[in-house]
């Protein structure tokens, strides 16, 4: 496979692309195991990371807080007062340690990208995108649910108040539409799409100018080479950026739904 920096050939150069992201199992040939891969590691690595932070956080409660516990008290208060508090409103409590763990473990495993160890975010593949919010969906129109009924939650999310009786065909399909199927779609394809092209593109010049430095002979390749890793630098530096975010925006979205699932007025 051949590709081209400016005028001069790169021959044997593979570039990254889907086949990327494609890892086998860590346990090749052990009956049952054959879905215990990288990803699912790196999940479990996560989950414990997040459950130690949070367990040690809650036993520290001196009246003077160490630099540790300080860390602790400002990632809590921004979660609860941020993303729980002003989304959800005064019954935003109940659903505090469910904001807190998300936000937690999908920022984890977000980091993972920038992990010098690991250098792959879990949410990368498209099915841990799609679980977390299979989980999100299900909690949300089962809190709507629990408070309306199913069919008051059906007409809660589907009938906004003050639409005249004559529109109802063609309101309530799209509303269904779009609180019921189109959220969960672009929750997941959101929180995926990042991290897959955040990540290629750190492959493409990580990979690329490693190449050109290396194995390239040309002068103006093995320049091109220092110039593509030093650029890696800064795109690890938005890929950072970018982890934290979409940790945030999936987490605000959740208390968002939640809050709507739960209004009085839709």
């Amino acid at each position: 496979m051949s590709g081209w920096t400016g005028m001069v050939p790169m021959e044997g150069f593979e570039a990254p692309g889907v086949e990327s992201f494609d890892f086998p199992p860590l346990f090749p040939g052990v009956p049952g195991l054959e879905w215990f891969n990288r990803y699912m590691l790196q999940a479990l690595v996560a989950f414990g990371l997040v459950a130690v932070f949070w367990l040690v956080m809650a036993r520290k409660n001196a009246m003077v807080p160490s630099k540790g516990q300080f860390v602790g008290e400002a990632a809590y208060s921004f979660i609860r007062n941020t993303l729980g508090r002003d989304m959800i409103g005064h019954d935003f409590r109940k659903y505090l340690p469910l904001l807190i763990a998300l936000f937690s473990f999908i920022l984890v495993n977000n980091l993972w990208g920038v992990f010098p160890l690991t250098l792959l975010p879990t949410a990368s593949h498209v099915g841990w995108a799609y679980g977390l919010t299979a989980l999100v969906w299900v909690l949300y129109n089962a809190i709507g649910i629990r408070k309306f009924g199913f069919g008051g939650y059906l007409r809660h999310a589907t009938v906004p108040p003050g639409v005249p009786t004559w529109m109802y065909p063609l309101i309530i399909p799209l509303e269904f539409l779009s609180n019921i199927l189109v959220r969960p779609l672009t929750l997941s394809l959101r929180l995926f799409a990042n991290m897959f092209a955040g990540h290629l593109l750190v492959l493409v010049f990580v990979l690329g100018g490693e190449y050109l430095l290396l194995e390239s002979e040309p002068i103006v390749n093995k320049v091109a080479g220092v110039f593509s890793l030093i650029f890696s630098m800064a795109i690890f530096g938005l890929e950072i950026f970018v982890q934290i975010l979409q940790a945030y925006i999936f987490t605000v979205l959740t208390a968002q739904y939640i809050s709507s699932a739960t209004a009085e007025e839709h």
